[in-house]
């Protein structure tokens, strides 16, 4: 089978997005604090359902398109034995990753929030999950969630091949762990009050929050057939997606309102939190973003994918992005 030819026509993004999330928000509704007792169901629920941007997720779901755009399968890989097979396998592993990817998130954030951490009382438009439930619930309704994602990526029904299963978790943990999530948050709090260099700053970032959109973008590429090509381009596009939204982000803590971002703006300049505008000046740090943009386009046009555009418009997305 030859690849199909580059697919060049627009994407409405909406429509993909909308498309694509009405999985996992079913998904996530169905399966998050199912049986839970005391309480942590409902604590887990408010933790994850109706709110936020889901761009990890998304990340998932357009890295496994792309993968599976045009691509010469090779089936055997996946112990199944033909096209349409492969693509389900692909579809329900990505599904789970997408999920799971957010559950990640969504339990770091509940931390985050905490008065040991951030101390924040407004997330996603409402009350942080500690103001909602109290801190114990809050802690223990993180915890939970960060199990549970894992269990989402080791279905026991044969619809997921242990192989991937494996790549899925090595990929999530190493993301949410000391080398990523959690070590970037370490650094963070240990930062309050210090000058970093720009290096010191990017190493942190990268860590805190580009390790997870990073590993979003690569379990989307483990669930389908990809080349060294690909793999080496997206992981590039990964991390530049990762670096891009926190610079971003910090954008936006100082030009938004509280309503806009759902969340306190104006908390980093508060705590004396070393930010890309606090070292670099507001309008450095948005030209920044822009070149960013430009790497991450780049990186997927060395992918020698035929159907990039998802991946493309999110990039986008997340540099033009108000909230």
């Amino acid at each position: 089978m030859s690849a199909a030819p580059v697919v060049n026509s627009p994407l409405d993004l909406a429509g993909w997005s909308l498309r694509h999330l009405a999985r996992v928000e079913e998904a996530l509704s169905r399966w998050v604090g199912e049986g839970a007792p005391a309480g942590l169901g409902e604590a887990m629920r408010y933790a994850v359902l109706d709110g936020g941007k889901r761009l990890r997720p998304l990340l998932v779901l357009a890295a496994e398109e792309a993968v599976c755009s045009g691509a010469e399968v090779e089936a055997s890989a996946h112990a199944v034995s033909d096209e349409a097979a492969l693509r389900a396998v692909s579809d329900e592993a990505a599904l789970r990753a997408a999920c799971a990817v957010e559950l990640i998130h969504a339990y770091s954030l509940v931390h985050d929030d905490m008065p040991c951490m951030d101390n924040d009382v407004l997330r996603r438009g409402k009350p942080t999950v500690h103001v909602q439930f109290g801190e114990a619930q809050a802690l223990l309704a993180g915890d939970a969630l960060q199990a549970f994602a894992f269990e989402l990526l080791t279905p026991d029904d044969g619809r997921v091949p242990p192989a991937v299963q494996a790549v899925l978790c090595r990929l999530l943990a190493r993301a949410a762990g000391s080398a990523g999530m959690a070590g970037g948050q370490a650094i963070d709090l240990a930062s309050v009050g210090v000058a970093l260099t720009e290096d010191q700053l990017r190493h942190m970032h990268r860590l805190k929050t580009g390790a997870l959109l990073q590993g979003s973008v690569m379990m989307g590429v483990a669930c389908g057939p990809a080349n060294a090509q690909a793999h080496e381009a997206l992981s590039d596009y990964g991390a530049v997606m990762g670096l891009a939204f926190q610079v971003v982000d910090d954008i936006l803590d100082v030009v938004a309102d509280s309503a806009t971002l759902g969340k306190t703006a104006g908390k980093d300049a508060a705590s004396d939190k070393p930010t890309y505008v606090s070292l670099l000046g507001l309008a450095p740090a948005q030209a920044y973003a822009r070149e960013l943009q430009v790497q991450a386009h780049a990186a997927l046009a060395r992918s020698g994918l035929a159907d990039t555009r998802a991946l493309a418009a999110l990039a986008d997305m997340v540099v033009d992005r108000t909230h």
